[in-house]
């Protein structure tokens, strides 16, 4: 069934548990509004892939060409992980799942014997993808739902202050893609409204990423989970609810856009199959578009997957940007860098 596509996803992404981890350079950058005037993208090698992206900006930006872009319709939107971030060897809110059953283990005394929270807590991965989508369906509700969106909002932001990645080494927050942070900068300072929509969690990312990628959390879309308004004796709260409302990927992401955003964007970034309909939904506007996706292709900066991976699978979207043009950003060979201070 169609509300079980991310959990599916996330029990896709245990198999990738044990991956071995590969160096990351060693780089910081850090762009000032000189440099970005001089070079808005630093961290860019200088190949088509960056010409391709700075042409388009400067044509659909100047008053005086025909194929000018009023500011008022100028919509950007991005994929999250795996786009904006890293998403291996699982999602991160996958991780933020795990260590909240293991945070919260002291006061659900019958997990340590009860499937999928005995896995969890024993570290056993294998007996955890075993539990299939019903296990993970336990999972992500015992730790994201019967709590206050405001209790859920602290808990993820004291989770992002101390969480580290498993073969990385550091906090989460620190495996953002420098080039994408220019790039999303750079856009900005071009009049381009950025929006993020994922397939991820919206309370999820609402609680961190705009400092990350100073993106107001109006303008960040994501799956969600039923909510409920209650008065609570003065003291108004919006309840979590065990049960998914809406999956924010594939199809779902140009639906979203549209009842959220009301305007077919004319630039979007994407990684995976999941993200095909939101650019193809971007390719039809009437206003020149720019369709970019991220293949992952630098093993030793970052991971190589994309036709046979289970996590991010780039095969239907990689066909179609081939077949039609739009802009492949190759890892391995158009960036400079990969994270902006990672010392590994």
């Amino acid at each position: 069934m169609k509300k079980f596509i991310l959990l599916g996803f996330l029990l896709a992404s245990l198999l990738f548990l044990n991956c071995a981890d590969q160096n990351a350079q060693i780089n910081e950058n850090v762009t000032g509004s000189q440099e970005l005037k001089k070079d808005p993208l630093p961290s860019w090698n200088n190949t088509s892939t960056k010409k391709e992206i700075v042409a388009y900006v400067e044509t659909v930006t100047d008053k005086n060409h025909p194929l000018y872009i009023p500011i008022s319709e100028r919509i950007a939107t991005f994929d999250n992980d795996g786009n904006l971030w890293s998403e291996q060897p699982a999602y991160f809110q996958l991780f933020f799942a795990i260590d909240r059953v293991k945070a919260m283990a002291s006061d659900h005394p019958e997990w340590a014997t009860e499937q999928p929270f005995k896995a969890v807590l024993e570290n056993d991965m294998d007996e955890l993808a075993k539990q299939g989508e019903h296990g993970l369906l336990q999972l992500v509700m015992a730790t994201h739902a019967g709590n206050t969106t405001l209790e859920f909002e602290t808990d993820v932001k004291e989770w992002v202050k101390t969480a580290m990645h498993p073969t990385k080494k550091v906090t989460y927050d620190k495996l953002v893609y420098q080039p994408m942070l220019e790039l999303l900068r750079y856009l900005r300072a071009n009049d381009f409204k950025t929006y993020i929509v994922s397939g991820g969690g919206v309370d999820f990312m609402r609680a961190f990423v705009t400092g990350i990628y100073g993106i107001p959390e109006e303008q960040i879309i994501g799956s969600r989970i039923k909510t409920a308004y209650e008065y609570n004796d003065g003291k108004p709260v919006i309840k979590r609810l065990p049960e998914l409302d809406f999956i924010d990927d594939k199809e779902g992401k140009p639906l979203n856009i549209q009842k959220i955003i009301g305007k077919k964007p004319v630039f979007a970034s994407g990684n995976s199959d999941g993200d095909l309909q939101m650019l193809q939904w971007t390719a039809s506007n009437s206003h020149k578009s720019f369709m970019l996706y991220l293949h992952h292709t630098d093993a030793e900066r970052e991971w190589a997957y994309d036709r046979e991976s289970h996590i991010g699978k780039l095969d239907k979207g990689l066909d179609q940007a081939i077949k039609d043009g739009w802009t492949v950003i190759d890892m391995k060979k158009d960036w400079k860098v990969i994270y902006p201070s990672v010392k590994q």
